[in-house]
């Protein structure tokens, strides 16, 4: 699969190879959404909690004598059924995640960067680098028309580029290690430079 590469500034850089086995595969929802998922349900704190009976703060005196009222028998107003008593079984923290096999989500990734590959959102730019002016980046992003953009480089960012990059809305800038399927998928363009699409073939081998 071949893609022509372009330079920053809309200019014809050659073309590039793609491999197969990463680019042209026929996406499939089903193993999107699982790795999504899996990425989500990590990244969730779980952190919720609710205050149970023995926590709440009132009087653990009996409210009334235990017979003779004609009401129900009660203890104190912890009780669940009170208001501001304990809530019964509520929420305590935990974890959301999930175990996914390495295999898988190698296989996810494939699949998303198959995705963009077929929707022709996949642009191969020949580098990353910058002088570091936002406002020079900034026009060269609006030129070739990329709104939410994500950029793959290689093993590292460029850190000229990336501190340009940052007060740009709409472009984020990943090294190939950070690549993954639900930044991939939620970005309306993704860019990849020539090392990340190496650094990324040596990644998903």
């Amino acid at each position: 699969m071949k893609l022509d590469v372009i330079k920053l500034d809309g200019g014809n850089a050659g073309s590039v190879d793609l491999d197969e086995a990463l680019f042209g595969l026929e996406p499939r929802a089903d193993i999107l959404h699982r790795v999504v998922r899996w990425q989500r349900n990590n990244a969730q704190q779980g952190t919720h909690k609710v205050k149970t009976r023995s926590e709440t703060s009132y009087s653990t005196k009996k409210i009334y004598r235990q017979k003779g009222t004609g009401g129900a028998r009660h203890g104190d107003r912890n009780a669940p059924i009170f208001r501001k008593g304990g809530i019964y079984k509520g929420p305590t923290p935990r974890s959301h995640g999930h175990e996914l096999t390495k295999k898988f989500r190698k296989l996810g990734l494939r699949h998303a960067l198959s995705a963009k590959a077929k929707a022709g959102s996949l642009v191969i730019i020949d580098e990353a680098t910058s002088e570091g002016k936002t406002a020079a980046l900034a026009k060269q992003v609006s030129n070739l028309g990329w709104k939410r953009t994500l950029v793959i480089d290689g093993a590292s960012v460029n850190e000229n580029f990336a501190q340009a990059a940052r007060n740009i809305e709409g472009l984020d800038i990943l090294p190939s290690m950070g690549a993954n399927v639900y930044d991939i998928l939620k970005r309306d363009t993704l860019v990849i430079t020539k090392a990340g699409i190496e650094a990324l073939e040596a990644r998903l081998k």
